[in-house]
């Protein structure tokens, strides 16, 4: 399983409305992605956090990765939702089944 976490920043016009209105986009739109096993968003506890908002999405593989981050669905999510609020991200992937070599996933 591959673990996709990417955290941005918000422009300064985002207010906490809507930011929640980024997390529910966020869970209704990527789920619709058949590659996408879970999907988790929300924002900072610290209010003054470098990073107040996050999204996670599980695949279980490189390739089903590669295939979520070109479905049309993402591409659409990234032109509606995140573009128009954010300024920068910062995105890791981590494998979470230590038993399974990347090279083959």
């Amino acid at each position: 399983m591959i673990h996709h976490v990417v955290f941005f920043k918000l422009k300064p016009t985002v207010d906490d409305q809507k930011l929640e209105e980024m997390m529910r986009s966020t869970r209704s739109m990527l789920l619709k992605i058949p590659e996408v096993l879970s999907v988790r968003s929300g924002k900072n506890i610290d209010t003054n956090g470098e990073w107040p908002f996050f999204l996670t999405v599980e695949v279980e593989s490189l390739e089903k990765l590669r295939m979520y981050v070109e479905d049309p669905q993402h591409l659409k999510y990234v032109q509606t939702v995140i573009k128009p609020n954010t300024t920068a991200r910062f995105a890791m992937d981590f494998q979470t089944d230590p038993s399974k070599d990347l090279k083959y996933s």
